[in-house]
C-alpha cells in the first residue's frame, strides 16, 4: 500500500517536496488555496527566479536558531540542486555564483516542476482552504476531509500576500501545539524619521550601511542604497532589514549610519575636501561635492552640514568641512519602521526550529507532519538562498514523508 502524502502549499517548498515524496513512491496530493500553484516562485529574482547561489557565506541563514538551516542544507546541497534541475531539462546560467535557468524566465522553472509532478502522478488540488489539519493526520478543508499517512505543511510565511502567503500556516502549525516565533518583514526597506528623503528620492550610490540597536551594532552590509522619499531601500538595507524588524518590535531604539563613500578613511576624505576647497573656491558651495556624490544628495548633505547653499567654496570653514566629512562617512538616520508584509521578499520567525528534527524535518511533537520551507523560523540573505532553503528543506521533507 502506497503512503499517502499531503502536502499543504503549492510554493516552491511544496513543490518540490511533492516531486521528491512521489519519487519515493507514495501517493500525493498537494492543497493549495489559490487558484494557481507556484505563484510566488513566478516573482522570484526579479521574475528572472535566482534558483541557488553557489556561495555559501558563514551568516547566510538567520533564526534563533541560526544553525538549524545547515544540515538541512548538507542533506541536499547546492550542486544537488543543480541537479535536480538539470533533470527537468532546464539549462542553468551563473553570474558571479548567482544560478539562474537560461532562459531568464522563472515561469521555466515552474513549468518544469509541474510537468514533473503531472508526470508522476501526483494530484494538485487548487482553491482548497485547509481549516485544521487533526492529530491523526486527517486534514479537513472547505471541500471536505482527507487523512494521510503523512503531511507536510509548507504553507508558506506571510511575505508578498497578493501571491497567497496569508501565515494561515502559522494558525494550523500553532493550533497543533507548535510554538510561533513572531512572524516579521525581512528582506524589505526600512522608512525614516527624517524629512530630507524626499529631497534625494531617487538616488543609488554606495554605502557601507550599519544598524544600531539600543546604540549597538546589529548588522551591517555594503551594496548599492536606494533612497527613497520615505527612507532607505536596496539590498544592503534588505540584508539588514530583519534585525531592525525585531529590534522594533521588541520597542529598542533603532538607528542607522550612512558612509557613502566607504573607500575613503576619514582622515583621507577630510584631506580631499580641503583640496577641492582650494583648488576650488571660485565655485558656488552648492557645487563643492560636483563631481562626487549625486546632485541631489550632495545638495542635502551641504545643507545637514550647514553649509549655505548661496555662498563661495572658498568661504567654507575647516569647521564646515568636517561637519561635512561627518554627514559623508557617518550620516544617521532614525528607523521608525520597516515596510509592511505586502512589501516583504521573506519574513523572520515562524515556527520554533527547536521542534523539528533537522534531518528528517519531521514535527517533534506530532509524528507523521513535516515542514518545508518559509513556515519555519529560517530566512536567508538576498542572492538565492531562500529558494535554496525552499528546495533543501521540501525535497527532505518529501524523502522522509514518502519513504513512511
Amino acid at each position: 500500500m502506497k503512503q499517502q502524502i499531503i502536502i499543504i502549499g503549492a510554493g516552491a517548498s511544496g513543490l518540490a517536496a511533492g516531486i521528491s515524496a512521489a519519487r519515493e513512491g507514495a501517493s500525493v496530493t498537494i492543497m493549495e488555496h489559490t487558484a494557481r500553484p507556484g505563484k510566488k516562485l513566478l516573482s522570484t529574482g526579479n521574475g528572472k527566479c535566482n534558483i541557488t547561489n553557489l556561495q555559501l557565506p558563514a551568516e547566510a541563514y538567520r533564526g534563533n536558531q541560526p544553525d538549524f538551516a545547515y544540515p538541512v542544507l548538507n542533506a541536499f546541497t547546492v550542486s544537488q540542486t543543480m541537479d535536480f534541475f538539470k533533470d527537468l531539462g532546464i539549462v542553468l546560467t551563473e553570474r558571479n555564483g548567482y544560478v539562474y535557468p537560461n532562459t531568464g524566465q522563472a515561469a521555466t522553472v515552474l513549468e518544469a516542476m509541474l510537468f514533473e509532478l503531472e508526470h508522476l502522478g501526483v494530484r494538485i488540488v487548487t482553491e482548497c482552504r485547509v481549516e485544521e489539519i487533526k492529530k491523526d493526520l486527517t486534514v479537513v478543508t472547505d471541500k471536505g476531509k482527507q487523512k494521510g499517512d503523512r503531511i507536510i505543511l509548507a504553507a508558506g510565511s506571510m511575505a508578498a500576500p497578493k501571491t497567497g502567503s496569508d501565515g494561515s500556516g502559522y494558525d494550523l502549525a500553532r493550533k497543533l501545539g507548535h510554538r510561533i516565533i513572531t512572524p516579521l518583514p525581512a528582506l524589505v526597506q526600512l522608512r525614516c524619521k527624517e524629512k530630507w528623503y524626499r529631497q534625494a528620492a531617487g538616488v543609488r550610490t554606495d554605502a557601507l550601511v550599519t544598524l544600531k540597536t539600543d546604540g549597538k551594532t546589529a548588522a551591517s552590509d555594503r551594496g548599492e542604497l536606494q533612497i527613497t522619499d520615505y527612507g532607505i531601500s536596496g539590498i544592503p538595507v534588505f540584508q539588514i532589514s530583519r534585525y531592525a524588524a525585531k529590534a522594533l518590535n521588541e520597542g529598542q531604539q533603532v538607528t542607522v549610519q550612512l558612509d557613502l563613500l566607504p573607500e575613503l578613511p576619514f582622515s583621507d576624505l577630510e584631506t580631499l575636501l580641503l583640496e577641492r576647497q582650494r583648488r576650488f573656491g571660485y565655485r558656488p558651495a552648492e557645487e563643492f561635492l560636483h563631481g562626487v556624490l549625486n546632485s541631489k544628495l550632495a545638495k542635502v548633505l551641504l545643507k545637514e552640514a550647514g553649509i549655505i547653499r548661496a555662498s563661495w567654496v572658498k568661504e567654507i570653514t575647516t569647521r564646515e568641512v568636517k561637519n561635512l566629512v561627518r554627514c559623508l562617512k557617518d550620516l544617521k538616520t532614525v528607523i521608525v519602521s520597516t515596510n509592511a508584509f505586502d512589501q516583504a521578499q521573506v519574513c523572520s520567525g515562524g515556527v520554533d526550529t527547536k521542534e523539528v528534527d533537522p534531518v528528517t524535518m519531521e514535527s517533534k511533537l506530532i509524528k507523521g507532519l513535516y515542514f518545508s520551507g518559509e513556515i519555519l523560523d529560517v530566512d536567508g540573505i538576498c542572492g538565492g538562498y531562500n529558494l535554496q532553503w525552499a528546495w533543501s528543506s521540501g525535497i527532505t521533507a518529501g524523502i522522509h514523508a514518502g519513504r513512511g
